[in-house]
């Protein structure tokens, strides 16, 4: 069971929210249809998906909306459930999109400003499976910080890397990149990857594998193979948002088939 840190994550969370409200105040009207790098959603969509995740938490009611059977970029239940919000707010203005998710966004942080620690550290359902509130809280983090940056990437704006956001964030990209790097990219028993990320999100991250894989404070010995590339390159990859072939910027030094392996299955997002 992760344990997050109350203090860290509800910081984390008021800045992020209060970027995301002031990112929507300064868009212009022809910016709220401009597609973003999710399939099938426009700025537009992103926001009223943000929304519906806090309203959900918050305890608004479901919308009551049909969803069309056929939707190509949704994948499963979860996806479904997002698309009811997105559905439900696709004929609202965006004024109408900000005023509910500046709405929701207070009574959320009534609500975990109320919270103490041991409420963090409860059971609680997340979208990585059975884990804690304080983890699920990280997530929502990770979630609406990626989002953030597709409404930036959308609108031609710079990225938003620093803070205590985008710094959560890549802890829960972190956090998951033993399965990323043992189920899904299939490293053998053995092996060890270090990512060496570079800019403003600077950071070294080591994984081992053994009877499974995992992240480690150190290896024992060097890696098998180190990955050089910009944390926001990495993140954009992680979160399934640079198209399959496209140029990853990274630096392979060591077992360059063991790299590319885990390179082309780095993205678990989306």
């Amino acid at each position: 069971m992760t344990v997050v840190d109350r203090d860290k994550a509800i910081a984390a969370l008021d800045e992020q929210w209060n970027a995301l409200l002031a990112l929507a105040a300064d868009l212009a009207p022809d910016d709220w249809t401009r597609p973003t790098a999710c399939p099938g959603w426009s700025v537009h969509d992103t926001f009223s998906h943000c929304l519906g995740i806090e309203a959900m938490l918050a305890g608004w009611p479901t919308p009551a909306v049909s969803l069309p059977d056929e939707m190509p970029h949704v994948r499963d239940d979860m996806g479904r459930s997002n698309g009811v919000w997105v559905e439900a707010y696709r004929r609202s203005s965006p004024a109408e999109v900000v005023a509910d998710l500046r709405q929701v966004v207070a009574e959320r942080r009534a609500a975990v400003a109320a919270m103490d620690q041991a409420a963090f550290d409860a059971d609680s359902i997340t979208p990585a499976g059975p884990d804690t509130y304080g983890r699920l809280m990280r997530v929502r983090v990770m979630d609406l910080w990626f989002h953030e940056q597709d409404v930036r990437e959308a609108t031609g704006q710079r990225g938003r890397l620093g803070g205590l956001a985008a710094a959560m964030a890549l802890d829960e990209i972190s956090a998951v990149l033993g399965y990323v790097i043992g189920k899904k990219a299939g490293a053998p028993p053995g092996v060890s990857v270090r990512f060496e990320l570079t800019g403003q999100l600077a950071r070294r991250i080591d994984v081992a594998v053994s009877d499974r894989a995992r992240v480690v404070v150190a290896l024992t010995g060097g890696p098998t193979v180190t990955l050089t590339l910009a944390g926001a390159r990495f993140m954009r990859m992680a979160g399934g948002r640079l198209p399959r072939g496209a140029d990853t910027g990274a630096r392979v030094d060591g077992d360059a088939a063991l790299g590319e392996q885990v390179m082309a299955n780095l993205a678990f997002m989306i």
